[in-house]
């Protein structure tokens, strides 16, 4: 049995993280019964051989009611067999996802799989992405790794491993980092982190009742101001002097925008359609909470990786008295301020010589930067 749709949470981080560790230590925990484990490493899957009770057809049936499998194919057909198993009663319960994926990888081909798929897209919802990084060597891994920055960047929890053989300074160096890097997630230590810590950490679910929207939406949209702003960390977050060892780290940008007051169904499409049709390999993650012109009371719930936005939700009421608009975006790359523009003009609040939304009705291509 299992409730539609099953919440996913993609296990990530560089090489030699620790990923397959902190992962039999979780299967463990209660919270994580039911789980499906899917493994997307190369080499042996390294689960602990005790907790093993049976397996059958590359499913390995844990003895807490866990499955682990592996990737056979592409990750959409191993997702598409878990539905089909679960729907001809060969699954009895399926209540969360783990798919824990090669150190080398990009995450964002991993979050399209499970967003862009028609069919799966139904049966599954994408719940946070989890982080590892090690103390000892993830600051080398940034520096030399892009695929190791994306990683830290699109997270919902950054999870330091063996802070035991790195020093308190290191660890505080690498915290600020990541902190500057990637400002709404939370930081944990993996020595100390419950399942109970890492789940239930990304995209906003409707049917939660204890909502918090921003601790889902995270630091970069606790501004006030009501206006869009974007913030470069690297540049702002204690790294003076630094800069030379950090190249890629002034690439990743998170754009924090804020509106007071609703806006138009229509105004929010087309900031969309131009930011994915114009910047959308760029654009590593975006999360919102929308108040619509169209019905201010339920609030619009988005979230996207590149170019595939998750079917946005409904919620039934706002969480708390605040409303309004309020976006997070993660780029690489961005040209300066294209975002604060784009979404000023599309709200009716152009800077000096930007276009308004009227004119960019007209002439989509005429906001600055989009190059």
């Amino acid at each position: 049995m299992a409730i539609f749709p099953i919440p996913v949470t993609v296990l990530t981080g560089f090489l030699g993280a620790g990923k397959t560790t902190l992962l039999n230590r979780l299967l463990k925990d209660p919270a994580l019964a039911d789980t499906a484990v899917i493994i997307n490493e190369y080499g042996e899957v390294a689960i602990d051989h005790l907790l093993v009770e049976q397996a059958s057809d590359g499913i390995i049936q844990l003895s807490d009611g866990c499955l682990c499998c592996t990737v056979r194919g592409e990750l959409v057909d191993t997702l598409a067999d878990l539905v089909d198993r679960l729907q001809t009663g060969r699954i009895e319960k399926l209540a969360r996802i783990v798919i824990e994926t090669t150190g080398l990888a990009d995450p964002a081909p991993v979050l399209q799989s499970i967003m862009g798929h028609p069919a799966l897209v139904q049966a599954f919802r994408l719940d946070g992405v989890v982080t590892l990084v090690d103390a000892v060597n993830g600051a080398a891994s940034l520096d030399a790794h892009l695929e190791a920055l994306k990683q830290a960047a699109v997270a919902d929890r950054l999870v330091l491993t063996k802070t035991d053989l790195a020093g308190a300074d290191a660890i505080g160096d690498l915290k600020a980092r990541l902190k500057a890097i990637n400002a709404g997630a939370r930081i944990l230590d993996a020595g100390k982190a419950a399942a109970a810590d890492l789940l239930d950490s990304g995209l906003y679910d409707p049917t939660t009742k204890s909502a918090d929207v921003r601790r889902w939406l995270g630091e970069a949209a606790e501004d006030d101001h009501g206006h869009a702003h974007g913030h470069d960390h690297h540049h702002e977050r204690g790294h003076e002097g630094h800069g030379h060892h950090h190249r890629h780290d002034s690439r990743v940008k998170t754009h924090a925008l804020v509106h007071e007051g609703a806006i138009p169904f229509s105004a929010i499409e087309m900031f969309l359609d131009l930011l994915r049709s114009q910047q959308g390999d760029r654009l590593l993650r975006m999360k919102g909470v929308i108040e619509l012109a169209e019905d201010p009371s339920r609030p619009l719930v988005i979230h996207g990786v590149q170019r595939l936005l998750h079917p946005p939700a409904r919620l039934p009421a706002w969480p708390d008295e605040r409303r309004g608009t309020r976006l997070v975006l993660i780029t690489l790359d961005m040209p300066a301020d294209y975002v604060e523009r784009l979404f000023s003009a599309l709200t009716n609040r152009p800077a000096v010589d930007t276009p308004d939304r009227a004119a960019l009705e007209h002439n989509p291509l005429a906001i600055a930067g989009r190059g």
